[in-house]
């Protein structure tokens, strides 16, 4: 492989493509011992590799042996983060062909996600890919595929906020009623990429040819809905219960104008089968978040039902994760005459008056502040008025343990006790087709129907064991 730093896309699929050594290996690659350490290997050690690699430096019940990279100075960086003696590789296959690895993270540019996690399941190994899953039509069925022959091997997508505690607690709020009938979410990713640069996102010297480029070109990636997008509807899913009907939206390319041809703004709406929709923007000229009394910027979701409101967003190495309830206004049951007749004399003429909106914040605290049955009065009241104080932003929530450590984790137990990972492989397909279709329906500015991926694709899928430039 290409050992360049301007490596180009070619010389990444011309190796991703080719036949894989250890193509129909007749092993299924088990860890041996409940209490034994998940030896494992990552292919990817850029930005989000070595973000990773932090994190599992301190997770036990996995230990890092091999990496692969492309580029020198990336492998050197992983090596260094990740510590201890891992053997290094520019070619991923013969990373593959270790006996000794039971799992493998697949942590690259989303054009070879697909081979990539094709060649791990056919090598005997599990797999955790970065979200997203795949990149093109004939992937989504490719891949399926391929896992149901594969069905000892674990197969988990990077979407953390599955794993976020807080998160998890909105979700049992939503499935018990709490908040009344949950009919709209809205979602936002914006960033200013005028003010405040982005090095992944900033063009380098070499435009297409050159593999840094990759999330600004539409040949390597999916723009926004694939890098920012793909998160939230993830989260819109998961809390509907359902995978969306449709989607329309409106994309365009308005101030980065430096050779890019991914979007640098979205607008999309996502209809779900009971009418519930998702209203989604990410612009790149602006990070303000109307949440949270304007505290975080950036990315956030709110989660509305007749009975309730949560603003929530997670949380990242520099921010804890927020979590805030609002009641609904209480039912009115019965209007008399006499209120009819007031609320005549409200509403007349232009004047536009807030006649009461949402009570709230309430914060949704981790189990630190949950009141236990038999505590003392005082300890009540001391949780009472942490409570306050965090609603007043003079204390602020954190996640027990940060979503990334318990996907990690989850991951390493999943590949231990064959058990599904919470985010699998159908969790992270809803959510690869569901930027394929945004991408679509911003580019041709129709309504795209998900069903419509059924027919994407078909016989494209034909001989994925070799795939050319």
């Amino acid at each position: 492989m290409a050992q360049e730093n301007d490596v180009s896309r070619r010389d990444v699929l011309k190796a991703a493509g080719a036949v894989t050594v250890v193509a129909g290996a007749p092993f299924i690659q088990t860890v041996k011992a409940a209490n034994q350490q998940v030896q494992y290997g990552m292919i990817g050690c850029g930005s989000r590799g070595t973000y990773l690699l932090k994190h599992l430096k301190k997770i036990d019940s996995g230990r890092c042996v091999a990496l692969c990279d492309i580029l020198p100075e990336a492998l050197d960086h992983g090596v260094q983060t990740i510590g201890g003696n891992p053997k290094t590789y520019k070619d991923y296959r013969d990373l593959l062909a270790r006996k000794d690895i039971d799992a493998v993270f697949v942590i690259t540019p989303l054009f070879v996600h697909f081979p990539l996690t094709r060649d791990v399941l056919l090598a005997g190994k599990h797999v955790f890919c970065e979200k997203c899953l795949v990149f093109k039509p004939y992937e989504v069925h490719a891949l399926r595929a391929l896992a149901r022959e594969h069905p000892k091997q674990i197969l988990q997508t990077g979407l953390q906020r599955r794993y976020s505690y807080f998160y998890q607690v909105v979700k049992n709020m939503v499935d018990k009623g709490i908040l009344g009938d949950v009919h709209h979410i809205h979602a936002q990713w914006h960033r200013n990429m005028i003010n405040k640069p982005s090095a992944l996102w900033t063009m380098k010297p070499g435009g297409e040819s050159n593999i840094a480029n990759w999330r600004v070109y539409r040949s390597m990636s999916g723009g926004l809905p694939a890098e920012l997008t793909s998160h939230q509807v993830d989260v819109a899913d998961w809390m509907f219960g359902a995978s969306p009907e449709f989607v329309m939206g409106l994309g365009s390319l308005d101030t980065l104008k430096d050779g890019r041809d991914v979007y640098d703004n979205v607008q999309l709406i996502y209809r779900y089968p009971k009418g519930q929709k998702l209203t989604y923007s990410s612009i790149s000229t602006n990070q303000f978040l109307p949440m949270f009394n304007g505290g975080r910027p950036e990315m956030g979701e709110i989660i509305m039902g007749t009975e309730g409101t949560i603003e929530i967003t997670v949380g990242d190495d520099l921010h804890t994760a927020i979590a805030w309830w609002y009641l609904e206004p209480p039912k009115t049951t019965t209007v008399t005459s006499a209120d009819a007749k007031k609320k005549e004399a409200f509403v007349a003429g232009a004047t536009m008056v807030a006649s009461g909106g949402a009570r709230g914040p309430i914060p949704i605290m981790t189990t630190d502040l949950d009141f236990a049955p038999n505590a003392s009065f005082l300890a009540r009241e001391a949780k009472f008025a942490r409570r306050w104080l965090t609603a007043k932003g003079v204390l602020v929530q954190e996640e027990q343990d940060n979503p990334v450590d318990i996907e990690l984790e989850g991951f390493f137990q999943s590949c231990r006790d064959l058990t599904p990972p919470k985010a699998d492989l159908e969790i992270g397909m809803a959510d690869s087709v569901a930027v394929i279709l945004s991408n679509l329906a911003m580019d041709e500015g129709r309504r795209v129907y998900f069903n419509e991926i059924d027919k994407m694709g078909r016989g494209e899928e034909k001989g994925v064991g070799r795939q050319t430039n």
